[in-house]
């Protein structure tokens, strides 16, 4: 994600690089819409309707009339964007200035039977609607199949109809608009030194990893969240008798994996870092800037991993972070401020009736930033420290607490001990 800073006086420009039909937008609604949200379906249409007809580039305008139009703050518009780019339905591109200028580049989505076969959208969109509704979408996509055995086929050839005549030639036009797509990008992927170096030469032929495979074994490691050891046996158990590897078998064996190890679920999505606009603006080299800074730029799955000493968390510490995310609907750089406070003032426990009380609250409190969590969460334990004492008003020596280190802010953080700022540096160093 790159950083940019975006205000409603910044000016876009809206491209078309595609042909966007009627069975598209019927696509978007029924394929995209239940993986990204109603709002990034409705930027995706709002920005196209601002094309006119036969146009393909709109005239400038602001985002505070992207805002007005759309009835939605910018930080949702943000983010809804981010949602296209990521399902490969936009590109961005930003000139910077004293007013920036953005340009949308619009793209058409896969066709069905491309989504359907789409390692990734098909399993996270029959993950998101169920069984039912899944098969209902099939249907609706799928082409009547007729028995055509009794039937001779009369098509004529083109040469058959046409003949060729002497005429002029026109020089090939190649910036003609066509039909195009955009297909998902992932930044990282498995180690496939490691798979080959793990599987015997005589069972697996190399040659089997071409490009296409190692994008297929890139998307199931990326949804099913496999590390590269993972797959390694996954891939070994896929493989033929030829020493080829089957697709439907490699499919099988990692969405069965998966289920094995997460009660039978199948994975989601969840927009999984903090949004660029919610961020501190860099140049703070403060103990509270820089544990601000990591909080934004870890994921809460990161965090979590980085509290087990590097080790994987537990099946159920995972579903309590992303529930925080998907139900109580949390930005990602809050639930991490959540997780180290809980753990820290609560003996390294993370006990789901106490995490979502505090969630709930933070909630109400509209706490977006990981600063203001950062805040409440240092408020919210002075608060429950003087409730408790006036219940027990008997005077006993206090007891020494362990406590995050951002509490007392204002003092610059003096107090963080080494092994605090030891943690935090692993986990900027991507240690974890």
């Amino acid at each position: 994600m790159k950083n940019n800073y975006i205000v409603p006086a910044d000016t876009y420009t809206v491209v078309n690089k595609s042909i966007i039909t009627e069975n598209d937008r019927k696509i978007v609604s029924m394929l995209y819409q239940p993986i990204m949200g109603y709002a990034a379906t409705s930027l995706y249409y709002t920005l196209l309707s601002s094309l006119k007809e036969e146009e393909f580039m709109s005239e400038d305008m602001t985002h505070h009339h992207l805002m007005s139009q759309m009835q939605l703050r910018l930080e949702d518009i943000v983010i809804a964007r981010e949602k296209l780019e990521a399902m490969g339905l936009m590109k961005t591109y930003m000139k910077k200035d004293n007013i920036n200028h953005y340009v949308y580049c619009m793209y058409s989505p896969q066709q069905a039977s491309d989504f359907f076969n789409h390692p990734i959208l098909n399993i996270v969109l029959y993950n998101n609607i169920g069984k039912k509704e899944y098969e209902k979408l099939v249907n609706y996509f799928k082409i009547p199949n007729i028995n055509l055995k009794e039937y001779e086929d009369i098509t004529l050839s083109f040469d058959e109809v046409f003949k060729p005549v002497e005429g002029t030639v026109e020089e090939m036009k190649e910036d003609l608009t066509k039909r195009d797509s955009n297909n998902i990008e992932l930044n990282k992927g498995v180690d496939f030194n490691l798979i080959i170096s793990g599987i015997p030469p005589k069972e697996m032929n190399e040659k089997c990893l071409n490009e296409e495979m190692r994008k297929l074994i890139n998307s199931l490691s990326y949804i099913y969240n496999l590390s590269s050891l993972d797959m390694q046996g996954i891939i070994r158990n896929s493989l033929n008798e030829r020493g080829l590897i089957d697709k439907t078998t490699l499919r099988k064996n990692c969405r069965e994996y998966y289920q094995f190890e997460n009660a039978g679920n199948l994975p989601t999505l969840i927009y999984n870092k903090q949004p660029d606009f919610l961020k501190k603006p860099v140049g703070d080299n403060s103990k509270w800037a820089k544990m601000v800074y990591a909080f934004e730029n870890i994921s809460p799955l990161q965090l979590l991993r980085a509290k087990y000493k590097g080790a994987e968390p537990t099946d159920r510490d995972k579903r309590l972070v992303e529930s925080l995310m998907v139900d109580q609907k949390l930005n990602p750089g809050v639930v991490n401020v959540l997780i180290s406070y809980v753990l820290k003032t609560n003996n390294e426990q993370l006990k789901k009736s106490y995490v979502e009380t505090i969630a709930g609250q933070w909630k109400r409190s509209n706490v977006e930033t990981v600063e203001e969590a950062m805040r409440i969460s240092e408020k919210y334990h002075k608060k429950m420290k003087k409730e408790l004492a006036e219940k027990n008003p008997v005077k006993k020596k206090p007891r020494e607490e362990s406590l995050p280190a951002w509490f007392d802010g204002k003092q610059e953080l003096e107090q963080t001990t080494d092994e605090e700022m030891k943690e935090l540096d692993d986990i900027l160093n991507g240690l974890v």
